[in-house]
């Protein structure tokens, strides 16, 4: 049986990474976890230390130093899940926004219902996000309406975090051409997948606000994005050799 892997990146989350963790791991399926602390000033690597030695073989922690990006500490966590040998990684956030309760069902979704891919989506099924400003709806929303113009995809949440990979996806992209750090980067791995010929399916999912800690969004995240979108569309796509 493959094994599965859940990646979370997580800078100042000590109110949320044991929680999370217990979570994720009391789950039927065998999900082990790898955090990707970006030298949290809070001792969120710590609560991680004390962790792996509780749940040993389950849990594994790479710490950098400085915040250097979402999409880096994906890629960092893609690399070495393929060196460890895991079937199916999972992006996750570590605020509890994304419900681990839905990983089997992203799991099913490549196991049984035929996708290499799979995205837990807010928009799939109309509007599925709780305790978020207005604003922030909106503003996410539409920036998935944009990308689905603009790229020519029929993904309804293209800026979605919480995303189950293949192996031969992981191993098909090459990731040391991956340009875009923040949430751009989650249009530019779910855009590249198609153009490889990737099967990718949406699995409707509710989208919960955190409830502690505090968000890492910011506008030059949605600028990225933009202006990212419009490069994709000229780029040309191929293999990793």
């Amino acid at each position: 049986m493959d094994k599965n892997l859940v990646i979370i990146p997580t800078y100042k989350e000590k109110e949320n990474i044991g929680r999370i963790i217990r979570k994720v791991l009391s789950l039927d399926g065998g999900f082990d976890i790898l955090v990707i602390d970006d030298g949290s000033p809070d001792g969120t690597a710590d609560i991680v230390k004390e962790l792996c030695k509780v749940f040993s073989g389950r849990i594994f922690l790479i710490e950098r130093s400085g915040k250097l990006g979402l999409g880096t500490a994906y890629i960092t966590g893609f690399k070495w899940a393929l060196e460890h040998g895991y079937g199916y990684v999972f992006e996750m956030d570590a605020d509890f926004s994304h419900n681990p309760d839905d990983l089997p069902r992203l799991l099913e979704a490549c196991t049984e219902g035929g996708a290499d891919m799979s995205i837990g989506s807010r928009y799939c099924k109309g509007v599925s996000v709780v305790n978020w400003p207005i604003g922030r709806i909106l503003m996410s929303y539409f920036a998935s309406v944009y990308v689905r113009k603009m790229l020519a995809v029929k993904i309804f949440d293209c800026t979605a975090g919480f995303v189950c990979y293949s192996r031969k996806v992981l191993e098909t992209i090459d990731l040391d051409k991956v340009r875009m750090k923040g949430y751009g980067f989650q249009i530019e791995m779910k855009y590249t997948a198609i153009k490889l010929g990737f099967k990718v399916k949406e699995v409707p999912v509710i989208f919960v606000n955190r409830e502690a800690g505090s968000s890492k969004m910011s506008s030059g995240i949605f600028g990225e994005a933009f202006w990212g979108v419009l490069g994709l569309r000229f780029r040309k796509f191929a293999p990793k050799v």
